[in-house]
């Protein structure tokens, strides 16, 4: 069945509100932030008369993976949605964080699960960034955040060594309320997925963040699991049926509202013109996430752009935005 687009109400009052929010509280808190606000539903943004910056994990290619402090830097250069991951820690808690381990950003080595989130808290998230994230290989004084958790070294101006800390979904959802949120379901080796589902679904309840946030994971089976719990929030579909509609030309569900595609998978090229209309002409937007750090550099995103896409969830927020 084709769908037609609604038309969204002008997002103009929403990040005039926003900036304003932002001039208010200069001062409230370590790092740029937010005042509370209400932020544009996910329904509001399809459809929208210019691309979004969404900040892949706060804009990890600028800035150290999932910290507060590349959140607030994304905000600060334009973002208008955050994307997140989320895992468990041992103690049930939601924490923004991308991988099962603890290996890939912090100093610290194990799964996430392994430690309760005051042992989560107290690891240098920002240990292993540079400017060639994610290597590991580069002289120390080329890891220019590594430390500040820890307090060896201080803390750019505005920020604290809370802002370097892995963070709790609560505290980035918090901290940012007038921006949507693109949350990604992790786990698998170690924690059952689904059972992230149910948690992230009573968070978003419980922060008043259901219609204000777009959940996806790479399983589609875990995508139907959360809709199924939560109904109410929109989801973008797993790579399975994704890939059934993008090759066998199987229609998505009536819920889908956007879908988040890369520009190749497995070598194989995704993204391109056709794939761009016939996804507007079902009602669908398009969100673009790079494959590799090379990919992460405004030409790159410029030719996304030239293809129509509706939004590029970008390691590098600020290159996005100014091509607008």
């Amino acid at each position: 069945m084709t769908r037609v687009r609604a038309e969204p109400p002008p997002l103009l009052a929403v990040v005039v509100a926003a900036l304003l929010a932002l001039a208010a509280c200069e001062g409230a808190g370590p790092g740029p932030q937010l005042a509370p606000a209400r932020p544009p539903t996910i329904e509001q943004l399809v459809g929208g008369d210019r691309p979004l910056t969404i900040a892949h994990a706060g804009g990890d290619a600028a800035h150290p993976h999932s910290t507060p402090f590349a959140y607030a830097e994304s905000v600060r250069e334009g973002a208008d949605v955050l994307e997140v991951d989320v895992q468990l820690t041992g103690d049930g808690v939601l924490v923004v964080h991308h991988d099962e381990t603890v290996d890939r950003t912090t100093g610290g080595t194990g799964p996430v699960v392994a430690r309760t989130l005051a042992e989560l808290q107290a690891l240098d998230a920002a240990h292993w960034w540079s400017a060639c994230w994610p290597c590991r290989t580069r002289p120390a004084s080329e890891y220019p955040y590594r430390g500040i958790r820890t307090g060896q070294r201080p803390a750019p101006a505005g920020y604290a060594p809370d802002d370097f800390a892995i963070p709790t979904f609560r505290q980035i959802a918090s901290r940012f309320p007038g921006l949507p949120l693109d949350v990604e379901i992790k786990g698998g080796t170690h924690v059952d997925p689904v059972e992230v589902a149910r948690v992230l679904a009573a968070e978003l309840r419980a922060l008043d963040r259901a219609e204000s946030s777009l959940v996806v994971s790479f399983d589609s089976a875990v995508v139907q699991a959360f809709h199924e719990v939560a109904p109410e929030v929109a989801v973008s579909p797993g790579m399975q049926e994704l890939a059934a509609w993008l090759v066998e030309g199987r229609p998505l569900a009536e819920h889908y509202r956007v879908i988040q595609v890369p520009p190749t998978w497995g070598g194989v090229p995704v993204l391109d013109a056709g794939v761009v209309e016939r996804a507007h002409a079902e009602g669908l937007d398009v969100w673009v996430w790079a494959t590799n750090a090379d990919q992460e550099e405004a030409g790159t995103y410029r030719e996304w752009l030239d293809l129509g896409v509706d939004g590029v969830i970008a390691g590098r927020p600020g290159e996005m935005a100014a091509l607008r």
